[in-house]
């Protein structure tokens, strides 16, 4: 029976491997996530014929209220959700393993009276730290991004000392409990500091640095089942759990790069902080209005349209009229694309999921170092609820807070048109110098009805 549990290990790892290598490409990206989950049903029946302490009975009346509760969800939110269930998602997976972790230690010392290994005691610490860190971290996040809490970064006064000596507290007590396993009160200090630790990272992270955030706390979930792997002897766990955390600290690091941040800056917390601005007040930028008419006029007339979509269509829910105007462009042979920045929206691939919930097509989808050389050949660019990713000062004003941050190009296109609600800033808090460039105009309003006009107004020429 052994060697046919660790073949069916076997087999589910290499197709979590191979799920991944999928997923690295849009149109196999949907068998990539299928095979990783026949993999993990693999993984889980052959756990599952091990147990001997429960019956099957107990084990299907778990799976059944899992799964329905999992399909309740599924149906019941909406894809501009996404970013609130993903975080939900990390959350549960730390909290998976951190109640894991605490179940096999008060197991091993409170019922069986036995001393733990010291691999297995240091791996049940890291599991606790990392996943209670991370569950309390998640709803933070989650509580962020769904507006029960501000959005804005809470931060106060000694807030990195404070963490500091959380942290060094934490490996005090650590090194106190590798070395006296039966003070149960050393493990409930472990537990208070990690859950605490994991709001006061987060608390000082603005809603629109989520992409960053949501990211590092799935790689974390994935080092936290990592670490439970190790206390259960378990394989599969291990690698499935090396697999999230090395993915998501790639994705994290990836998208510090997309906005000019360090990766040590995201790991002590504080990040997404609204920097001051230090360019004084500076000249009022003047803009040029354009109307839903003149709006259509001008995409009746042109040969090739960009869209850059950012956090405003999600909260306009424009994607599907955005669908619309589109098939409007290509009745007239427009050339129509999508320019994707890398942290545009909420969460990791934010604005991919919303435009693929529209039907769009995955090879309208251009990511930013792909589309940015077309944008000085492009006739018009269309930015709906994007500011900071494409703020020019990035590039041009080293004074600029934002300075350095990589952004797509849009200003360099012949016009440009923002539809914005209003003249407000971005999440950065510095004027868009965009706005006062003479090929630039402003359409304001709310985008879905603004651009569900413009779509009347191109269908009536």
């Amino acid at each position: 029976m052994s060697i046919a549990i660790e073949l069916a290990y076997l087999v589910a790892s290499i197709m979590f491997v191979m799920g991944m290598k999928l997923m690295n490409k849009t149109k196999s990206a949907r068998q990539g996530n299928q095979l990783s989950a026949l993999g993990m049903l693999i993984a889980i029946v052959a756990t599952l014929v091990q147990i001997e302490a429960i019956s099957f009975v107990e084990i299907i009346g778990c799976m059944v209220v899992g799964s329905a509760i999992g399909l309740y969800y599924a149906n019941k939110v909406e894809m501009t959700k996404m970013p609130e269930m993903v975080a939900i998602f990390n959350g549960f997976g730390g909290l998976a393993s951190f109640s894991v972790a605490l179940s096999d230690y008060f197991l091993r010392t409170d019922v069986n009276m036995e001393s733990i290994e010291l691999v297995t005691i240091i791996s049940i610490i890291v599991s606790v730290f990392i996943g209670g860190l991370t569950f309390t971290g998640s709803l933070v996040a989650y509580l962020k991004l769904n507006g029960n809490i501000s959005g804005s970064p809470i931060t106060f006064k000694g807030q990195h000392p404070i963490n500091l000596m959380l942290f060094i507290g934490f490996l005090t007590a650590a090194v106190f409990t590798v070395m006296d396993q039966t003070d149960p009160m050393l493990i409930v200090i472990l537990i208070v500091i990690a859950l605490v630790l994991g709001v006061l990272t987060v608390i000082p992270i603005g809603g629109a640095d989520m992409p960053v955030v949501i990211s590092l706390l799935n790689s974390y979930s994935g080092m936290a089942a990592c670490a439970t792997g190790f206390i259960l002897n378990n394989n599969v766990l291990i690698v499935a759990g090396s697999l999230v955390g090395a993915s998501g600290i790639i994705l994290t690091q990836i998208m510090c790069k997309a906005m000019n941040r360090s990766l040590v800056n995201v790991l002590l917390g504080g990040f997404g902080q609204t920097v001051n601005e230090v360019q004084g007040d500076g000249p009022t930028i003047t803009v040029k209005e354009i109307g839903v008419e003149e709006t259509a006029m001008l995409f009746d007339g042109v040969s090739s349209v960009i869209v850059v979509p950012g956090y405003g269509m999600a909260v306009a829910q424009a994607q599907h009229v955005i669908r619309e105007l589109m098939e409007q462009c290509e009745k007239r042979n427009i050339d129509f694309k999508f320019a994707i920045h890398p942290v545009a929206g909420r969460m990791p691939g934010h604005m991919n999921v919303l435009l693929a919930e529209a039907n769009i097509s995955y090879d309208k989808l251009i990511e930013m170092e792909s589309i940015n050389d077309e944008f000085p050949s492009t006739d018009l660019v269309l930015i709906v609820g994007a500011n900071d990713v494409v703020n020019p000062a990035a590039r041009n004003n080293p004074q600029s807070p934002i300075y350095g941050m990589p952004i797509l190009n849009a200003d360099k296109a012949r016009t440009v048109i923002v539809c914005k609600r209003s003249m407000g800033k971005g999440y950065a808090g510095v004027e868009n110098e965009l706005f006062g460039y003479p090929n630039c105009l402003m359409l304001f309003g709310d985008a879905k009805q603004t651009i569900t006009k413009v779509v009347s107004e191109m269908k009536e020429m």
